[in-house]
């Protein structure tokens, strides 16, 4: 009798483990919807950057995979009074779940769709990120609310604010033929702004 109760004991505990374990497992399978990669995105529109922290996930990996090969500029237009959306051009992996999406989530909708939300709003939906640090109000002047046709681009590398690069024709510098600078007084061919000048 007593070895029947030892048996069913250690059986209790077997199945005990085997439940904690299998626990565990879908613990561990949810994980990657919600952990965040150190991979940011830079978001601009309108000239202003900014940048957005990526959670782990296929739909997330693939977006780094396509914004390796180049930036994608998309055109999203304001909707329901939360957010800015439209398609993305290409379709990435979904793992939707009922979300409650805040000010500054980056979703994916519909597998083919990025919204960037200034509001809030529950659907099913894949969360790619959030945008870092803007409060509600600097997220609506960033993402242009209530506006339409915002090019926004996406990249992972923050673009550069220099538009135009000038120079000063009086103060531009002369190179002999050979590349080494040219004399103020010196006579015969030189380079300068990329053309030869006769002097």
């Amino acid at each position: 009798m007593k070895e029947k109760t030892i048996i069913h004991r250690l059986f209790a505990v077997a199945v005990a483990m085997i439940v904690v374990s299998c626990s565990s497992d879908e613990a561990q399978a949810q994980l990657p919807n919600n952990s965040t990669m150190a991979q940011k995105m830079f978001i601009t529109i309108d000239g202003r950057t900014e940048t957005a922290t990526l959670v782990d996930n296929s739909a997330t990996q693939a977006l780094v995979e396509k914004l390796q090969e180049a930036p994608v500029t998309v055109t999203l237009t304001s909707s329901g009074g939360f957010e800015i959306w439209g398609a993305l051009g290409f379709s990435l992996p979904t793992s939707n779940e009922q979300i409650t999406a805040q000010p500054g989530d980056v979703i994916l909708y519909s597998g083919s769709n990025i919204c960037l939300f200034y509001g809030s709003n529950s659907w099913s939906y894949t969360r790619l990120g959030k945008i870092d640090g803007l409060s509600e109000n600097e997220l609506r002047s960033f993402l242009k609310a209530g506006g339409s046709n915002i090019s926004v681009t996406l990249s992972l590398s923050n673009p550069t604010s220099i538009s135009h690069i000038s120079t000063d024709k009086n103060t531009a510098k002369a190179y002999t033929l050979q590349g080494t600078p040219s004399q103020a007084a010196r006579k015969g061919i030189v380079l300068q702004n990329g053309k030869k000048l006769l002097r």
